[in-house]
């Protein structure tokens, strides 16, 4: 049977960082050079690249890079906090900079980079191989001959270094050649899921069905889905996942309905110093993404918004959660412990 693959990848290192901007997607593939960690950071909050995985791979070759034209070590340690603070929400961005920093600071000044680079090609490999994995624990829980699967957002080679968390589990299922469908929610208000989901699934043949944030609560009653899969850019020690907004009416829906709701994370995504859900920090973006499509005002001037980034699924709404190093079924303290550590 076929290892699933994918033909899409969100950043690569090329004698220096390029991320494919996903601002622009689907309408035009275009790389874009970063020369540092100030450039990295501006890039992880305009999201040219997004997902936690991603995210941190994105700050670990910024930091990488910055050693490269700044060996001072408190230069790159402040460099280092600014760019481990780019988003907040989720887990992977100041772990891999930190591992970064770590290897810097252990160098010599003349291998600061070598150093840094090294560490961040291991973590890219790293999440890679992690991506294979959760793809194969995941896919097994959803058997069958025909099954179709909901996603929310983008969580596939996009979000990550390798096949991706949640689209991995669904590639795997195609390469087993028993996906009938994925089902992809738009995820206003940026619309990761119709810019991106459906991009890096047609750019693989995977058959897919977008629809509207709204009408997946009726899909689910409708019995067309085997289960919901969506990644996390937190897990907390409980089992609480933080993730785009529009998960936790989701995972509400699929209760209702008796379909199975999975999370699919890698162990840098856990955060077991996090002991709940209602410690984990909610990003507020730009009334921007709310007020406009594109360059279109869709709303009356002078309006007040609220645009939190994610939404907080308390465990007892979660069936599993997969990670590399195994599955937490049910969800609970200990379970997430298992998998985590």
């Amino acid at each position: 049977m076929a290892d699933p693959t994918t033909t899409v990848s969100a950043l690569r290192w090329r004698d220096g960082l390029e991320l494919l901007d996903q601002r622009l997607l689907p309408h035009e593939e275009r790389w874009i050079r970063v020369d540092g960690a100030a450039a990295a950071a501006r890039m992880i909050r305009t999201l040219a690249v997004r997902g936690a995985p991603a995210i941190g791979l994105a700050g670990a070759y910024g930091l990488a890079a910055e050693a490269r034209r700044n060996r001072d070590l408190s230069h790159l340690l402040r460099a280092a906090r600014r760019l481990a603070s780019a988003r907040p929400t989720g887990a992977d961005l100041a772990r891999a900079v930190a591992r970064v920093l770590d290897a810097i600071e252990s160098a010599v000044p003349g291998e600061r980079f070598e150093r840094g680079l090294e560490a961040a090609k291991a973590l890219h490999a790293a999440d890679a191989a992690s991506c294979l994995a959760m793809a194969a624990h995941g896919a097994a829980l959803f058997p069958g001959d025909r099954v179709s699967l909901l996603t929310h957002c983008n969580a596939g080679a996009l979000a990550t270094g390798g096949i991706g968390t949640a689209l991995g589990v669904v590639r795997a299922v195609y390469a087993q050649g028993r996906l009938d469908r994925l089902f992809a929610c738009e995820a206003r208000p940026v619309l990761q899921g119709a810019r991106l989901t459906v991009w890096e699934a047609t750019r693989d043949g995977i058959p897919v069905t977008l629809l509207p944030d709204s009408a997946a609560a009726s899909l689910l009653a409708s019995s067309l889905v085997a289960g919901v899969v969506v990644g996390s850019d937190r897990v907390a020690a409980d089992g609480s996942i933080a993730n785009k907004i529009g998960t936790y009416p989701l995972a509400l829906a699929a209760a209702r309905h008796g379909v199975r709701f999975v999370v699919v994370a890698p162990t840098t995504t856990f955060d077991l110093g996090c002991a709940s859900g209602a410690e984990i920090p909610i990003e507020q973006r730009s009334p921007r993404e709310v007020l406009m499509i594109g360059r279109k005002v869709i709303a009356p001037t002078g309006i007040e918004v609220y645009n939190p980034a994610f939404d907080v699924t308390p465990p007892e709404l979660i069936a599993a959660i997969v990670s590399e190093r195994g599955v937490a079924r049910p969800v609970n303290p200990a379970t997430v412990r298992g998998i985590a550590r």
